[in-house]
């Protein structure tokens, strides 16, 4: 008596499941949801190859290099990167001196506690220091972006969905809004103070185009230095920032891989060696 019972619950539940399931979908096909802008002129991220992409992949140090470059001459002004160390950049290439050298020239100071009043002060950064905040909270933040708090960009590429693709698509993606776009959604235009780029969730942010002309940034290593190509590069260095250890996980992911290869292929062997046998005798 017990299991008709339950059997009878469990088909009261499917069916009405399965009823509801007939009147959404009915309601889908008869009322669709209406398109908005977001849906209609969104756009998935440019196709971009690094040279870490891929099982093999390994950083460029030397796009590194440059990407901290840009980053250090653009966008640190505004963006933090609260959990990457100045000694961290010794696996860009760079040696103690150098490092050393970056901290003690970086134009944000590390906030500090006078020891002798305990009044708030501030010192240059040291190697062991993380990199300091452009702005001392998120209030002053704020105010100096047009009541927009830039994010910290640590780790931005594993925030975002296609990552590297999706830094490199925004800082190129500026234009000025589609006519069309205007003429589907009147209602869309781009307030005052924000700037249009479909790469971009809502397709309007605060950020004015970071990357403007060519030649913004110098690079020492001759690289010509065109907005496409600081895009990338800086696209890279955040990449590295969010996942240092990635040449680390792609060597030992491969000899994951070779050492079930080889486990399996013995394991095999030993299979048919012990029942060779009994095979034999069957």
């Amino acid at each position: 008596m017990v299991r008709i019972g339950a059997f009878l619950v469990g088909l009261f539940f499917a069916g009405w499941l399965f009823i509801s399931f007939l009147v959404g979908a009915y309601s889908y096909v008869t009322d669709p949801p209406a398109k908005t802008v977001e849906h209609e002129f969104h756009r998935d991220p440019k196709h971009v190859s690094f040279s870490f992409d891929g099982p093999f992949g390994k950083y460029d140090q030397q796009q590194l290099q440059r990407g901290f470059q840009v980053f250090k001459e653009v966008c640190s002004a505004c963006h933090s990167l609260k959990f990457v160390a100045f000694r961290d950049l010794e696996a860009l290439g760079y040696n103690e001196a150098e490092v050393k050298a970056i901290a003690k020239q970086w134009a944000i100071k590390t906030p500090d506690v006078d020891p002798a009043t305990g009044e708030a002060s501030s010192r240059d950064p040291v190697p062991a220091d993380h990199f300091p905040k452009p702005f001392a909270n998120n209030v002053a933040a704020a105010a100096a972006n047009n009541n927009a708090i830039p994010p910290d960009l640590s780790l931005m590429t594993k925030a975002r969905h296609h990552g590297p693709a999706y830094v490199y698509s925004l800082l190129t993606g500026f234009q000025a809004q589609p006519a069309e776009l205007l003429k589907e959604f009147p209602d869309a235009k781009t307030p005052e103070g924000l700037h249009y780029n479909p790469y971009f969730a809502n397709l309007n942010l605060a950020m004015a185009p970071p990357l403007t002309a060519e030649g913004q940034v110098t690079y020492g290593d001759g690289t010509k230095p065109t907005v496409d190509q600081m895009a990338q590069d800086v696209s890279a260095f955040l990449a590295w920032t969010a996942e240092p250890k990635l040449e680390n996980r792609h060597a030992a992911g491969l000899g994951t891989v070779i050492f079930l290869l080889i486990a399996t292929a013995l394991a095999y062997l030993s299979y048919q060696n012990i029942w060779a046998d009994k095979k034999k005798a069957a």
